[in-house]
């Protein structure tokens, strides 16, 4: 692969913003302290930590005291399924998508060896949430609904909002995956309604390693990682102040100059979709009748298996995925495309682009350019 290759796998992990980095690397280097330190020199730091806490806060309109930092998304999201069912012993009963991330998905299947019941609310041929069903499946002891807000995998868009509007009518709090809607369309935690919300650093130009969960002023929550008193006891361990501040610098570009790219990235990828499905008779967008994020094409090419096509495609420099980056490996068709309906010969050719801040027109190109011969010689070697 070359040093610069064609990255079109940003719903995957994004690149570090140089803007990000310069602002983490004193951190790494002279204003080492411990934040939790009782000496000015962790207090320093513990000052932009906190200062860090009210860039992600503003990010989506929130407090800066319901934001508590964590390890990355997979992290906040289990803290958020298990922190409200500890906080609510009595409930015994989640409801989610059927779309979920695995660390959601995973939580419940966890959760259900514990006892725990969980409903997996269906989704329709476009990946869109079955409110009706999400209604008839909140129950006298329905501890959470967890609803991502946008798929990683395909883009759509989940009624959020409404969901909480059903929820709240059962006093039923609501948590949302929003690792891959951040930065890609407006999130605002008042005006969706929900009680939390998880989101990552490394898919909006910051470091791997650092995430942060979002706890409404006044939901019950419990610490699920113990071992100290930082986040005001909600979880415990020695603050990663490069990455926090990090994700603080992130955020804040997000809600700053680079919050008018979302056109520029929209363009692109309706120009890459709208090629490819003009090329290919074989090539089907999925989801492409709901709202997606402006990012995200999920493409497959019916009768061909993606993997020959990821590899042959990285062979030639060019970085896409097939579903979720954590399948990576796995010849089976994704749990999204399942829950879709999509059939078998159809979903096993699943191809995912996903554009970000530092793509061009040329990235599409050299796509355009490769993608052709690359299906070319998987037809050829009957490779299906």
């Amino acid at each position: 692969m070359s040093i610069e290759p064609t990255y079109l796998d940003n719903n995957a992990t994004t690149r570090v913003d140089p803007r990000v980095l310069d602002s983490m690397l004193p951190y790494l280097r002279e204003r080492y302290g411990n934040p939790s330190s009782s000496h000015q020199f962790g207090a320093q730091v513990a000052a932009e930590i906190e200062h860090a806490r009210a860039q992600v806060a503003g990010l989506m309109g929130a407090r800066a005291r319901e934001i508590i930092f964590t390890s990355g998304g997979t992290e906040s999201n289990n803290a958020a399924l298990r922190g409200v069912l500890a906080a609510r012993p009595n409930k015994r009963h989640v409801v989610m998508s059927a779309v979920e991330h695995h660390s959601v998905l995973e939580v419940g299947e966890a959760l259900e060896r514990e006892g725990i019941a969980v409903t997996h609310v269906p989704v329709d041929g476009e990946g869109r949430l079955d409110l009706d069903a999400l209604r008839d499946a909140l129950r006298d002891d329905t501890a959470l609904v967890s609803v991502m807000l946008a798929n990683n995998e395909t883009g759509v868009l989940s009624p959020v909002q409404e969901v909480c509007r059903l929820a709240g009518a059962r006093g039923v709090p609501v948590h949302t995956d929003a690792v891959n809607a951040i930065g890609k369309v407006d999130v605002n935690v008042e005006a969706l309604g929900v009680s939390l919300l998880s989101l990552s650093a490394h898919k909006i130009y910051g470091p791997k390693g650092v995430g942060a969960l979002y706890v409404r002023r006044g939901v019950a929550f419990r610490a699920t990682q113990l071992g100290g008193p930082q986040e005001q006891h909600r979880r415990g361990g020695t603050l990663n102040a490069p990455g926090i501040i990090g994700i603080g610098a992130a955020c804040e570009l997000l809600a700053g100059a680079e919050r008018g790219s979302t056109a520029r990235i929209r363009a692109l990828r309706d120009r890459l979709e709208r090629e490819v499905l003009r090329r290919f008779d074989n090539a089907r967008a999925v989801g492409a009748a709901a709202e997606r994020t402006p990012n995200t094409s999920c493409i497959c090419f019916a009768g061909v298996s993606a993997e020959p096509v990821l590899l042959l495609l990285s062979e030639a420099g060019v970085c896409v995925s097939s579903g979720a980056a954590c399948s990576s490996g796995s010849l089976e068709p994704s749990h999204v495309l399942r829950a879709m309906g999509i059939p078998a010969e159809v979903a096993q050719g699943q191809v995912r682009f996903s554009l970000g801040r530092f793509n061009t027109d040329r990235d599409v190109d050299r796509l355009l350019e490769v993608l052709p011969g690359v299906l070319d010689k998987v037809a050829a070697a009957g490779l299906r």
